[in-house]
């Protein structure tokens, strides 16, 4: 399905460091898999009946990984299974990797439904533009019911980074600014967009891209619409 690996970097800072991700396009989903969050680890439980023997060398940061990783997790969950929350069941784009349609790898429609890529990278069950770095691309997502929208979730999982506006579309078809500013979102994460109550209802929202700001591919994997209906 493709014709040639375009290869380049996708630049993360993580805690003062430059991590590698979203180099290629291939013909398999999950291709590149440098995690922004380490995978959870369950912590083994300490009980009082005996002393824990003295830790070795490392172990603290071992231990704060850890931590980061379970604190990574339950605020994925928290977000996933929030009862004001609705996931997109439909999305168009400005474009697509290889003209992508319908449930293809890389489609708009891979943005709809809950988040499913596990790790940071290129992986074709999230939406990727046609071609890296050219500059403004969008994201036109539906959502199952209008709602008075409070926030917005947009799970980016390559590239992240290079939003630039999130508008709502109300009933009437008017749009609204949400959000318009630098992306502070990296790795494996969202950008979470928070608004006073509208006043109007939304199922409708468009998000903004400028791919020339963060080198490479800029993927998103899903997007969220929090709100009430009174």
């Amino acid at each position: 399905m493709k014709q040639f690996l375009q290869v380049f970097l996708c630049t993360l800072i993580l805690g003062g460091m430059v991590s590698l991700g979203c180099k290629n396009k291939e013909g398999t989903v999950g291709t590149t898999a440098q995690n922004a969050a380490p995978a959870p680890v369950a912590v083994p439980a300490t009980t009082s009946a005996s002393p824990a023997p003295p830790a070795p060398a490392g172990a603290s940061i071992d231990t704060t990984s850890k931590l980061a990783a379970a604190e990574w997790a339950i605020k994925q969950d928290a977000i996933k299974n929030d009862p004001d929350g609705q996931w997109a069941i439909s999305a168009t784009a400005s474009s697509t990797y290889g003209d992508a349609q319908g449930n293809a790898s890389w489609s708009a429609n891979q943005v709809t439904g809950f988040p499913n890529v596990e790790k940071f990278g290129d992986d074709g069950r999230a939406w990727a533009p046609k071609t890296p770095d050219t500059g403004i691309e969008w994201l036109d997502v539906k959502f199952p019911k209008p709602v008075h929208a409070t926030e917005i979730r947009i799970r980016e999982s390559c590239g992240s980074g290079a939003v630039i506006k999130v508008e709502l579309i109300d009933e009437q078809g008017a749009a609204h600014t949400a959000w318009a500013g630098n992306d502070p979102t990296t790795g494996l994460n969202y950008l979470i967009v928070k608004l006073p109550k509208t006043e109007y209802k939304t199922s409708n929202v468009k998000v903004t891209l400028a791919t020339n700001v963060i080198p490479g591919w800029n993927e998103i994997d899903a997007v969220q619409l929090v709100g009430k209906d009174q």
